[in-house]
């Protein structure tokens, strides 16, 4: 039978056979929940103060490459909550995460922070008012982390700053899970949310509220890069789908196609499409960053 060529990628399958290719048995299991948490919000999204919420880490000059085409940098990572005044413009980069290097450079920066398209929303009188800050949630493959420690701190900043809904931006698949409960504990809290993503499948694996899917590559939640239009109309159907959802597990998708070659959804993390030398290379890097991660988290946390 032939490729779905329209198909989202399934990345849980994907990351599975990857990881077991790299010699890694133990495969990751994800986190997946029965009942959603759902808010409704109580006011127009014309009304509404909104937040975001990143994956995106602060720039640290000192820890290596992570401008545009950069590696994966583990050393980069963030290991706990953040926020940062929107103004000026915080330096949030993702070279810490498993984008889609093959497709994507992660050059423009407005492809996973919204920031520019929610301030033009607010001027058009679209968005009520951005919040003042947005908000960094760590990627952090330790769930039992994410949902005792991470979780609660983010929903507390959130009500201290009366934050009436919130626009939440994954990047890899493993932020799209992170995202996923941190969206959920949100909307426990009585904080409606929507995910702008890329991993329909995990982020309907662990359930919650609203979901916007884009089917790009990854590190492009918020639109195609150099390309405003899409941007202010992937933000658009987010903000319709936060106001209209009546329900959980509500997920509408962009009719937006990407613009790169037709193949992509073949090569993000397809080990039967590596050599055996590339396959050892790529173990070896990842044992690397995980040392690089753990010694970076031990230093956050000394």
């Amino acid at each position: 039978m032939a490729e779905d060529k329209d198909a989202p990628i399934a990345y849980l399958q994907r990351t599975r056979e990857y990881y077991l290719g790299l010699g890694y048995d133990n495969p990751y299991e994800w986190a997946c929940f029965d009942n959603v948490p759902f808010t409704k919000l109580s006011k127009p999204v014309s009304r509404a103060r909104i937040a975001i919420i990143v994956t995106a880490a602060p720039f640290q000059p000192d820890k290596g490459d992570q401008g545009p085409g950069a590696p994966y940098n583990g050393a980069a990572k963030f290991f706990s909550v953040y926020q940062l005044p929107i103004q000026p413009e915080p330096d949030l980069r993702i070279s810490h995460i498993a984008i889609d290097r093959a497709h994507t450079s992660a050059k423009d920066s407005r492809t996973y922070l919204p920031l520019a398209a929610m301030q033009r929303a607010h001027k058009n009188g679209e968005i009520g008012e951005v919040a003042s800050n947005l908000y960094g949630f760590p990627t952090n493959r330790s769930q039992r982390t994410n949902i005792e420690i991470d979780a609660p701190e983010l929903v507390k900043r959130l009500q201290h700053d009366e934050i009436d809904a919130i626009i939440a931006v994954p990047n890899c698949p493993i932020c799209h899970q992170s995202v996923s409960i941190a969206a959920r504990a949100a909307e426990e809290a009585g904080i409606p949310t929507v995910i702008m993503g890329c991993a329909r499948d995990i982020v309907e694996h662990v359930g919650v509220s609203r979901f916007y899917f884009s089917d790009f590559p990854l590190g492009n939640s918020c639109g195609r890069p150099d390309d405003t239009p899409s941007q202010d109309e992937t933000l658009a159907g987010a903000l319709n789908l936060l106001a209209k959802a009546e329900k959980p597990r509500t997920t509408w998708q962009s009719p937006l196609r990407w613009q790169g070659p037709a193949n992509w959804k073949e090569d993000y993390s397809n080990i039967n499409k590596l050599s055996q030398d590339e396959i050892a290379r790529r173990r070896a890097d990842f044992d690397k960053a995980k040392i690089a991660a753990k010694n970076s988290s031990d230093k956050s946390s000394g």
